[in-house]
C-alpha cells in the first residue's frame, strides 16, 4: 500500500506545528553536496502551506540553504513519520528580540509524506529535555517562539 501523499499539512499536523516540536532539518551540504541533517525545535507552521525555522546564524544550515533552497523536514507525530519537502527562503538574516543571533526561513511546502514503513505506527513521539539552566530556556523558547509567530502577521 502506498504511503499518503498531500500538497500541505493536514489538520492534525497543523496543529502539531504550532507548538515547540523535534524535528530533524535536511538540507544539501554546500561543500560535499551530500545530506547534512540536524536536529531543530524552533519551528512553527504559518499556515497548510508554510512553516518558519530559526536556526544560529553560524550553522551550516544558513549556508546551505543559500547554495540550494531544497529541504526536507523530517516529523514524527500523530503516530507516523512524515516528510515535509520544499523550499527555503531566508525571512530574517537576524531575528530582532531574541537574545542569540538566529536567522529564520520560511518553507513553502511542496510535499508532505507519509513515510512510516508498512504496517507499523509510532507508539511514543520523541521527548526531549534541555540540559542548561531550565529557566533560561524556557525563557529563550518562549522569545524564538513568539518571533515565529510573529511572522504569521507578516503572511
Amino acid at each position: 500500500m502506498p504511503n499518503k501523499v498531500d500538497q500541505t499539512l493536514t489538520n492534525d499536523l497543523l496543529t502539531l506545528l504550532k507548538r515547540e516540536q523535534y524535528a530533524l532539518l535536511s538540507t544539501i551540504d554546500h561543500e560535499t553536496t551530500g545530506p547534512n541533517i540536524s536536529a531543530i525545535s524552533w519551528l512553527f507552521a504559518v499556515n497548510r502551506e508554510t512553516i518558519v525555522f530559526a536556526v544560529d546564524q553560524k550553522s551550516r544550515i544558513v549556508t546551505n540553504i543559500q547554495t540550494n533552497d531544497h529541504v526536507s523536514i523530517t516529523l514524527i507525530g500523530n503516530e507516523s513519520t512524515y516528510a515535509i519537502t520544499g523550499r527555503a527562503s531566508l525571512a530574517e538574516e537576524r531575528m530582532q528580540d531574541v537574545p542569540l543571533k538566529l536567522t529564520m526561513f520560511k518553507l513553502q511546502i511542496k510535499e508532505v509524506r507519509d513515510v512510516m514503513f508498512y504496517g507499523a505506527k509510532m507508539s511514543v513521539e520523541p521527548v526531549y529535555e534541555k540540559t542548561y539552566d531550565p529557566e533560561a530556556a524556557a525563557k529563550l523558547d518562549r522569545s524564538v517562539m513568539a518571533q515565529l509567530k510573529k511572522s504569521t502577521e507578516k503572511n
